[in-house]
């Protein structure tokens, strides 16, 4: 089954807004997909698939109906991939068939770390993606992200990229030898599509590479990166990179998350508080970040 994207473009988790008691504010969260699909202009939809998701914090069932509600907040405006990551294969492979059940067009997995500690070898993780695409019928996106996943290499990388069922890659690193190896040997070898993240976006995108997956309201940038790349306007588009270069780095320290909802709630949206007991933003950090984002091309208020 292959997928119609708008390449090159952007694949958007869109945040997790969550009451005071600590329930999806189902509310705030159409607006946040309507936010992502018309404003930051989704190639496709991630549900429940990321950290910066915050989807951890959910019981199996409740992680459920997040993605059951994405996707109808989506209305197959853009293609939805569901996230399915879990250590069990078996969980994962559930959550796949719950997300091909309600429509959705992919899934994304994340490459774990052992349950019980340690980088998996390259056979390890070949073998547990390979039991759970020999379950499924929709493409995969592989998300690779040392710390809450496994540190794959390179090779193990490339070796993925060539298993029936990976039609995309997204790769968080920053390292610009080991992406432009990755562009040349998984996208322009014609194995799977490749997404970088947000500091790695334009170099990524004159490779070859096809686009981004990161978080709003950050997308937001990212999309007038990838519109001015399209257009052939290099300048305009050198010039927006470069607030990567500040934006959100310098408030990293409290974590994506955090920065992304705090930076939502200045340029006027919600997508509430981050989930307890990790704190908003406050203070001289959250005035410095409101006054970074006047100097941007956000729309701020």
């Amino acid at each position: 089954m292959s997928l119609e994207l708008k390449l090159p473009g952007l694949i958007i988790p869109p945040l997790t807004p969550f009451n005071d008691q600590q329930q999806v504010d189902y509310q705030l969260l159409e607006k946040g997909v309507n936010y992502v699909v018309d404003d930051c202009n989704a190639a496709m939809v991630i549900a429940a698939g990321v950290e910066a998701q915050e989807y951890h914090y959910l019981k199996l069932e409740e992680r459920k109906e997040l993605i059951k509600k994405t996707i109808e907040f989506v209305g197959n405006r853009c293609p939805v991939a569901v996230g399915i990551s879990h250590p069990s294969y078996k969980i994962a492979i559930e959550l796949a068939h719950y997300a091909q059940d309600l429509g959705a067009q992919a899934v994304q997995l994340l490459a774990p770390l052992r349950a019980f500690g340690g980088e998996p070898s390259h056979q390890e993780t070949l073998d547990y993606f390979g039991a759970i695409l020999s379950e499924i019928k929709v493409p995969m996106v592989l998300y690779l992200n040392p710390g809450p996943g496994a540190n794959v290499s390179i090779p193990t990388t490339i070796a993925l990229s060539k298993l029936k069922g990976i039609d995309y890659i997204k790769e968080s690193s920053r390292d610009l030898s080991r992406v432009s190896r990755l562009i040349a040997e998984i996208e322009l070898a014609g194995h799977a599509k490749y997404f970088t993240t947000m500091q790695m976006l334009l170099i990524t995108l004159q490779l070859g590479g096809s686009g981004i997956t990161l978080p709003p309201p950050a997308a937001y940038l990212a999309n007038k990166v990838v519109q001015a790349f399209i257009k052939g306007d290099l300048k305009e588009a050198t010039r927006l990179q470069l607030q990567f270069a500040t934006y959100p780095n310098r408030w990293m320290g409290h974590g994506l998350t955090p920065t992304m909802k705090a930076s939502f709630k200045l340029l006027g949206m919600s997508a509430g508080d981050p989930y307890p007991p990790h704190p908003p933003i406050g203070g001289d950090d959250l005035k410095a970040l409101e006054a970074y984002l006047k100097t941007t091309d956000f729309p701020v208020k």
